[in-house]
């Protein structure tokens, strides 16, 4: 489980990876003894360089690094500081909720201001986990969202287990211009709802598993102008390569799914997907 899969046959218009934790993958984070798949992507031993090097060739040309503390954070903007091609998020992860003191959640709209930080998150909702209280991780949750708003950033979400607050949430706070759901897990009744609300919704490996087909249900609600396609790296690998450590470089697989779905040729969806990723991160050509 050390090596990273081998990589897809390439896509021929370039794509964004709108969520992927550059840290982790590089061991910036030390790796727990509960986190094999951190673990092992820490194993194979990767630099950022490497990275978006094996990712161009895949045609995913540019990459958003996430983060959920405030370390993480700092990291991201100064990476994103230092590469053209990868734009960072700065959030308080509502697992770790608990730490979204006013100290911090001060530190993390100061790092908003710098000019390679695209989006606020991930925030949101975890009801899956109980790492932090629902009172601690609502409360985080609309800070975050005022951050958002304040400094002009998208917002990018963290819904696990959580659909009906989240939404309520969003319309109780006032959502910011520019709403992803980050490694969409709604099914096609709530894609409806975002749809409405002009949410994006940002799928990712699940959408390939065999078990998932609401997902696939979804994607095919949601127009391709509010769709953006993440690898969560290196989290949710796609198939075939589930229990394996995800890459920025097998976005290709899960794009090409989401395109079957749709019933719409790949680089249609490619195309959607970049000028998505540029709408939401505030980025020009």
């Amino acid at each position: 489980m050390s090596k990273l899969p081998v990589a897809p046959e390439p896509l021929s218009t370039p794509v964004f990876d709108s969520h992927c934790h550059l840290d982790i993958m590089v061991g910036n984070r030390q790796a727990s003894s509960g986190d094999p798949v951190a673990q092992a992507a820490q194993a194979a031993s990767a630099s950022v360089e490497s990275i978006l090097a094996d990712s161009r060739a895949a045609g995913v040309t540019r990459l958003v690094t996430i983060g959920y503390d405030l370390p993480s954070s700092v990291w991201g903007a100064r990476v994103a500081a230092g590469h053209d091609d990868v734009y960072a998020g700065v959030a308080i992860h509502p697992n770790e909720a608990h730490a979204a003191t006013p100290e911090v959640l001060a530190e993390i709209e100061a790092l908003a201001g710098e000019p390679g930080v695209r989006a606020i998150g991930e925030t949101g909702l975890d009801y899956y986990r109980d790492w932090a209280s629902k009172d601690d991780q609502h409360a985080s949750f609309r800070a975050h969202i005022e951050i958002a708003k304040r400094t002009g950033k998208a917002l990018v979400i963290h819904d696990r287990d959580a659909h009906d607050d989240v939404l309520k949430v969003l319309a109780a706070e006032g959502a910011p211009d520019r709403v992803v759901f980050h490694s969409y897990s709604g099914d096609a009744e709530m894609a409806k709802k975002c749809v409405e609300a002009g949410y994006f919704m940002s799928f990712s490996g699940p959408v390939t598993y065999k078990n998932a087909a609401y997902l696939r249900e979804a994607a095919r609600v949601a127009p391709k102008e509010l769709i953006l396609v993440e690898t969560d790296a290196p989290y949710l690998p796609p198939v075939p390569h589930r229990g394996r450590p995800n890459a920025p470089f097998l976005m290709p697989l899960t794009l090409r799914c989401v395109a079957e779905v749709k019933d719409v040729p790949v680089d249609e969806l490619c195309e959607a997907v970049n000028a998505n990723g540029e709408t939401v991160f505030g980025i020009s050509q």
